[in-house]
């Protein structure tokens, strides 16, 4: 249910176009679901008046009548929620095409840029520093005539809030389910009740994206660091060999570093989404930086090259007098990567890739063909509600 970290930095690069240009624009955000669906909700797409669109809420199915909902939105400068019934095999125009079998429900909310706490203000703040966020949006299934409240509320996790509840009888609750969201790390939706007011809420958790750190500048980094930056992932090489380390060998959003492994770790900061892949084909450099990662809390380091080479390591650094232990041994994966029949340095990247991207979110990387249960769970999208009297 996270959000694209890539999805909104375009999208806030192509608001930003289009303020510059003189464009108004719609943000247009899956709420909530039923069913299946190619998105999930916190997907978004901005709209600009001349029709460009930014980012998806679906699989391409939606985007046509979401752009004239767009428009209209942005003639009335009112917000307004839209539901697409994707399950209703009659509707030619969207069940049969999109196939999906779900709900959907599509908050569009016209982008005032005079307004400082906007969706697209709050969405910059949520991203600018490396940070958990939790954006607060609130709809009603039940009034959709109305005026619809729309994104509000962003807290971070230093605590500090930026926007507001427009319903001061309801902030207290609402704020209590804001801070379960940041400490559980989960986004999930609310019905509030009380005093003749009746909203939804999606509240929603967002990580910082991933950032990578490969170890080593040979040739066979530079598909890996390509991979990532198309995930758009935030990505380092680091390498002793100033030969090997230069800027203009890598993507332009890489940030390139000449260090001693000793020292390296000094230039990176460590986080909850960090990640290390092991490539410089120098044993000693690949074993002076795992020592010193060990017991740092990276969840995940790839290493590349076969388990003799990994099982040598680790018993050499015991042998230098650290204790390993079975939690520093299991962020640990070598040889990386999933098994998938990699040979080149491409399939080697994908194969590496894909398994952080199961090691973060927690899962095992099978095949979903052998999923017997539905691919995301129902109960992601229940709505608890919650009543004042």
């Amino acid at each position: 249910m996270f959000s694209q970290m890539k999805e909104i930095r375009e999208i806030i690069r192509a608001y930003d176009a289009a303020v510059h240009a003189g464009k108004k624009s719609a943000l247009a955000e899956v709420v909530h679901l039923e069913g299946s669906s190619y998105r999930r909700p916190g997907a978004r797409m901005l709209v600009t008046d001349d029709g460009e669109l930014t980012g998806a809420i679906s699989g391409g199915c939606l985007e046509g009548d979401a752009l004239r909902k767009a428009m209209l939105v942005l003639s009335q400068q009112q917000s307004k929620l839209v539901t697409y019934d994707t399950s209703d095999e009659d509707d030619v125009a969207i069940g049969i095409q999109l196939g999906c079998a779900g709900i959907i429900q599509v908050l569009f909310e016209p982008v005032d840029p005079n307004k400082m706490d906007n969706p697209i203000q709050l969405l910059r703040k949520a991203i600018a520093v490396r940070q958990h966020a939790v954006i607060v949006t609130l709809f009603s299934f039940q009034k959709k005539r109305n005026a619809q409240p729309g994104t509000c509320l962003l807290m971070e996790s230093n605590g500090n809030i930026t926007g507001s509840i427009p319903y001061p009888d309801l902030e207290g609750l609402i704020m209590q389910d804001v801070k379960i969201s940041m400490q559980q790390e989960q986004s999930f939706f609310r019905q509030y009740e009380g005093n003749g007011i009746e909203v939804n809420a999606f509240i929603e958790f967002l990580k910082p994206q991933v950032s990578l750190v490969v170890v080593g500048a040979g040739n066979d980094a530079i598909p890996m660091m390509q991979i990532a930056d198309t995930m758009g992932w935030d990505v380092r090489v680091i390498d002793g060999r100033n030969t090997h380390a230069k800027p203009e060998r890598f993507v332009s959003a890489c940030q390139v570093l000449v260090s001693k492994p000793e020292t390296a770790l000094e230039r990176i900061p460590i986080e909850d989404q960090t990640v290390f892949v092991m490539m410089t084909h120098n044993y000693n450099y690949d074993k002076a930086l795992l020592k010193s990662l060990l017991p740092s809390k990276v969840r995940y380091v790839g290493m590349l090259g076969p388990k003799k080479k990994l099982e040598r390591m680790l018993g050499e650094i015991q042998e230098e007098g650290m204790k390993v232990d079975a939690e520093m041994l299991e962020k640990v994966y070598g040889p990386a990567g999933l098994e998938i029949g990699a040979e080149t340095p491409e399939e080697i990247a994908l194969s590496i890739i894909a398994e952080i991207k199961a090691v973060l979110e927690g899962k095992n990387g099978r095949s979903l063909r052998y999923k017997q249960e539905v691919i995301h769970f129902r109960e992601e999208t229940y709505i608890k509600e919650k009543k004042i009297y």
